[in-house]
C-alpha cells in the first residue's frame, strides 16, 4: 500500500542549532537587557557555543531563552536570582533540566507563552532584516534534502517550531515544498495527538505508519499510548541526543536507533 513518514524537523531534518541559539540570545537581551550590561562577545560566544551542547533537553524553542539567561547565572554570581545556577554545569543541565526548569521559571516569574512570542518576533525580525543570515545560520542534514524530494512515501513533518518557520527552510535550504496542511507545527498539540489524528485518516488506512525523532522522551511517550501501537518508532543517533539516550533506547525493543544514511535510504 505504501508508507506514511511523520517527521520531527529539528534534530532529524535540520541542524538549526545555532540558528536557534543566536536568536535566543537576541531575544534574552530584549527580555532582560539589565543582565546582559557588559556582557561582552567572548562571553556571548562562550554561552552559544555551550548551548550546542545543552541542545538535547530543549523540547520547545522557547526553553533556548531559559537556558541562555542560567548560563550567563553560572557565569556571573551577582545577577543570580536562583540558588539553581550555583555550581551548575552542563552534565548538570543534561541530567536535570526537568527538574530546574520549574523552579527558574518561577524564580524569575516568567510567563511561558510571553516568552514563545517574544522568540517567534525575534525570528520574525531577524528573517524580515536579513534573511540570507537567517537562513544561514540552519543547514539541513546530509542527503536529506535529495530524500525528501525523491520521497516515494507520504511525508509529514511533526515539530515543536512554529510552523513558518520549518516551511521556510524546507523551501529556501532544502528546495523541497511540503504544503502547510502536511506540516504540524507549535500549537498543534501534543505529538502524540498528531499521530492519532494522522493514522485515523480515512485516506490513510492501510499505509505502513513510521515516526522519526530524536527526543527519546517524545518516542517514550508515544510508546505508552496502546492506539499508537502500528507505528514504528525511530531514534535518529545524528540529532540531539545523547549517549545515554541512544543506548537505552537502544535497549527499547520498539524503538530502532538509526543512522542518517539509513534514514535517507528510507524515505526514498
Amino acid at each position: 500500500m505504501g508508507d506514511l513518514y511523520a517527521l520531527d524537523f529539528d534534530g532529524v531534518l535540520c541542524d538549526s542549532c545555532g540558528e536557534s541559539s543566536l536568536s535566543a540570545v537576541k531575544a534574552a537581551k530584549v527580555r532582560w537587557p539589565n543582565l546582559f550590561e557588559g556582557v561582552d562577545s567572548a562571553l556571548e560566544e562562550w554561552i552559544v557555543d555551550q548551548m550546542h551542547i545543552v541542545r538535547p533537553v530543549v523540547e520547545t524553542g522557547y526553553e533556548n531563552l531559559l537556558l541562555v539567561r542560567l548560563l550567563l547565572e553560572t557565569k556571573i554570581p551577582s545577577i543570580r536570582k536562583s540558588s539553581v545556577a550555583e555550581g551548575l554545569t552542563v552534565d548538570g543541565i543534561l541530567e536535570s533540566w526537568a527538574k530546574i526548569k520549574p523552579v527558574i521559571m518561577e524564580a524569575w516569574d516568567e510567563d511561558k507563552d510571553a516568552l514563545i512570542d517574544l522568540f517567534g518576533n525575534v525570528r520574525d525580525d531577524w528573517i524580515n532584516k536579513d534573511l540570507t543570515t537567517w537562513i544561514g545560520a540552519n543547514r539541513f542534514y546530509p542527503g536529506v534534502s535529495d530524500a525528501l524530494k525523491f520521497a516515494s512515501s507520504k511525508i509529514y513533518i511533526v515539530t515543536t517550531k512554529q510552523g513558518r518557520f520549518a516551511e521556510a527552510l524546507l523551501r529556501e535550504i532544502a528546495g523541497v515544498i511540503i504544503p502547510s496542511e502536511r506540516i504540524y507545527g507549535l500549537g498543534s498539540g501534543p505529538k502524540v495527538e498528531v499521530l492519532k489524528l494522522l493514522q485515523d485518516k480515512p485516506e490513510h488506512q492501510g499505509l505502513t505508519l513510521h515516526f522519526v525523532e530524536d527526543r527519546l522522551a517524545t518516542l517514550k511517550n508515544v510508546i505508552k499510548e496502546p492506539e499508537l501501537d502500528k507505528w514504528n518508532l525511530y531514534l535518529g543517533n545524528w540529532g540531539y541526543n545523547t549517549e545515554k539516550e541512544r543506548a537505552e533506547a537502544a535497549s527499547i525493543p520498539r524503538i530502532q536507533v538509526i543512522e542518517l544514511s539509513t534514514f535517507s535510504n528510507k524515505l526514498k
